[in-house]
């Protein structure tokens, strides 16, 4: 399974080049050596480009591209969701807030244990370091709500850092929340729309270099219309995407076994006369 891990960066020339490189080293002594870094330059002033343009040159599973569009924390995942081409996808933020050996672990559940892969920094073996206060309580004020409208066990949906198979992206289009709302559009579309999930434990560290891009002056309305669409949808439609109950997820291998005896059924058989 070739993985894939967009990076969505604005003025991230502080901290993009030591992320990128702890990935790629972390993946590298993991022994997962097919995967892709991509990072999306989203209207940076500073170095971010270049800097990932060199990594580049050095090792070429790191690639940055420039969202030339209008700019926003959704918009520059969504460019990167539209241009990554493995087979499971990671979203991971440029400050080095999550940890390489998350990614790892969400490695494998995509591989052989579910559609979409979530980390709770609030649940028992999580570690968090130097979170906001008041940024906390927010946090955990919103994720009730959400917890309460969808009756989920997840409790941390509003972290951006989530992995997901390539099939379950194109089943949640369109995406159109072009905020950090996004960090909520795309778990709850695959929840409703009946997509497999496992929730680990995650660590996560406030970073050191820069400052957020979050505002939440600016966000609550954003989270909110996203959260009511994909609610109203939820009641709405939850018949229309419930799985069978005896419908096994199928690990990465077996796809692969499965599609590699369609073709063969499917090639042109020889002449036996």
């Amino acid at each position: 399974m070739k993985l894939s891990i967009v990076i969505p960066a604005r003025n991230e020339a502080g901290n993009v080049e030591k992320t990128v490189a702890l990935l790629r080293d972390h993946l590298d002594q993991a022994g997962i050596t097919t995967f892709e870094i991509l990072v999306v330059d989203d209207g940076s002033a500073d170095d971010t480009f270049a800097l990932v343009q060199v990594e580049h040159e050095r090792d070429a599973r790191i690639r940055v591209v420039r969202n030339n569009g209008k700019h926003g924390f959704g918009r520059a995942v969504r460019f990167g969701l539209e241009h990554f081409d493995g087979d499971a996808v990671i979203i991971f933020m440029a400050d080095a807030s999550d940890a390489p050996e998350d990614v790892v672990t969400y490695y494998y559940i995509l591989r052989d244990e579910a559609d979409c892969a979530f980390g709770s920094r609030f649940m028992r073996g999580s570690r968090i370091y130097d979170y906001p206060r008041f940024k906390l309580l927010i946090n955990r004020l919103a994720n009730f709500v959400i917890r309460l409208l969808f009756w989920l066990p997840l409790n941390d949906v509003t972290n951006a850092f989530k992995g997901y198979r390539a099939d379950v992206i194109k089943g949640c289009q369109p995406l159109i929340s072009p905020h950090f709302n996004l960090t909520i559009e795309i778990p709850l579309k695959a929840i409703v729309r009946g997509y497999s999930y496992r929730v680990i434990p995650i660590s996560w560290r406030n970073r050191h270099v820069g400052t957020s891009k979050l505002k939440l002056k600016e966000q609550g309305s954003r989270y909110l219309y996203t959260l009511l669409t994909v609610w109203f949808e939820y009641l709405l439609t939850r018949s229309d995407y419930r799985r069978d109950e005896d419908e096994k997820f199928e690990p990465w291998h077996e796809v692969e076994f499965k599609k590699a005896g369609q073709l063969a059924e499917s090639a042109p058989k020889g002449d036996k006369s």
